[in-house]
């Protein structure tokens, strides 16, 4: 069996998904018809050539303005079950999903039409697809602790829906520390907390979010490999990172895949998955992130397996679920 063919197979979960990341050229334009709004592209090709960027700013730039067409709990239902089916054709067991609702609130829609749409979606995928799903409340760093604060408030009437809360959106300049407190009150609402931390910021705010934020998984994480203090901790206590390889690419985190640090990352212990982050606009889904990285890098099967394993355990799902996924997995490598 090729590398390839026994990653098609492999059953995984994605730990680091941004379900607006996931709007597909085909869908942006579809939605943007039903809801009778204008978008500054004139053909799908035309979008897709529009997702050539190089750094962090220029995609958030053009990923708001796709936003723009997600009005109604419809629309939401229909982008989380697209990213399902093309989940489940990577076998994806399992996906925790985030979602950025000040980016539609902001714009006037209803924080309800969002979140409804979504669980609806992950809902089908259960059920048409036996895709199970956890869904994380982001706060976008580039606004203030306060608004995070009023969206955490907006989504009382939905907690029971959310599994954790998320930081996202621009990370220079806005250090982890900056939503100290907000984070503090959704772990006392029973959420497990989670903060992109080292993609373009510095090992100091890797720091923070471990120290300050106290969060349960770590987004991203790269730049801990610039802290040798930071690896030990990082592998001592097990901290999962959720590293996405084609999206690090296209963001020029890296400047070539060949030098990605996932290999080092691994032979220093640390507890490295896999993910697409936002892959309409990076250029591939889950297994596309693995395909390309063993490639680039020359990943073993068993490094392979390893990262599967860890997204698994990884997870927020309770223990007994992750057992049966776990079991899962075990039986394909057998």
């Amino acid at each position: 069996m090729s590398l390839d063919t026994f990653i098609a197979g492999l059953p995984k979960a994605e730990l680091h998904l941004h379900i607006e990341g996931s709007l597909e050229p085909e869908l942006m334009f579809e939605l943007a018809r039903r809801n009778g709004v204008a978008i500054p592209y004139d053909s799908v090709e035309a979008v897709r050539a529009a997702y050539d960027f190089s750094n962090l700013q220029d995609f958030l730039d053009i990923y708001y303005a796709g936003a723009a067409v997600l009005l109604t709990r419809q629309d939401f239902e229909d982008l989380a079950f697209a990213y399902f089916q093309r989940a489940a054709a990577d076998n994806v067991r399992h996906a925790e999903i985030f979602f950025d609702p000040q980016t539609h609130t902001d714009r006037g829609v209803p924080f309800g039409a969002v979140v409804e749409g979504l669980i609806a979606g992950m809902d089908r995928a259960k059920a048409e697809l036996e895709v199970s799903s956890g869904l994380i409340l982001s706060f976008l760093r580039h606004l203030t602790e306060e608004e995070a604060f009023a969206t955490l408030e907006m989504a009382r009437p939905w907690l029971h829906h959310f599994i954790g809360v998320g930081l996202d959106s621009s990370e220079m300049g806005h250090p982890p520390s900056k939503f100290q407190r907000v984070f503090a009150a959704a772990r006392d609402l029973g959420l497990k907390l989670c903060a992109h931390a080292g993609e373009e910021g510095p090992p100091a705010y890797v720091h923070e979010a471990l120290d300050l934020l106290k969060i349960d998984r770590m987004d991203h994480g790269n730049r801990s490999m610039e802290d040798e203090a930071l690896i030990a901790r990082l592998a001592a206590e097990q901290m999962t990172l959720t590293v996405c390889p084609l999206s690090n690419l296209k963001l020029c985190v890296v400047d070539d895949l060949r030098h990605h640090p996932v290999p080092e990352m691994l032979r220093r212990g640390l507890h490295v998955t896999l993910n697409s982050d936002d892959p309409a606009y990076f250029g591939g889904y889950v297994n596309e992130n693995y395909r390309q990285l063993a490639e680039a890098v020359g990943l073993t099967r068993e490094q392979i397996v390893q990262m599967a394993r860890n997204s698994f355990e990884g997870s927020f799902l309770p223990n007994e679920a992750k057992a049966g996924y776990l079991a899962e997995l075990d039986a394909y490598v057998r």
